[in-house]
């Protein structure tokens, strides 16, 4: 995959603490930042999960009366 430049600014604490993070976990401040776009950018599919986790709930009624009780809270083996 291409590589696009990009430049930001920050200031000279938070610069320190992404070199701090970086080198203790022995990857370069660009893989470090890149990592963290990309683990918030996944954030959006947990947010989904915990979306359908509570409308399930709040159906949890309709869905044990159309497919039955006996199914209710049971996962496939």
């Amino acid at each position: 995959m291409a590589k696009t430049q990009l430049n930001v600014r920050v200031d000279e604490a938070t610069a320190e603490a992404a070199r701090q993070r970086a080198l203790q976990r022995g990857i370069s401040v660009n893989r470090y930042i890149e990592e963290l776009v990309r683990q918030d950018a996944g954030e959006a599919g947990h947010a989904f999960v915990e979306a359908a986790a509570a409308f399930m709930k709040q159906y949890e009624a309709v869905f044990a009366e159309e497919f039955g009780r006996e199914r209710e809270g049971r996962r496939p083996s």
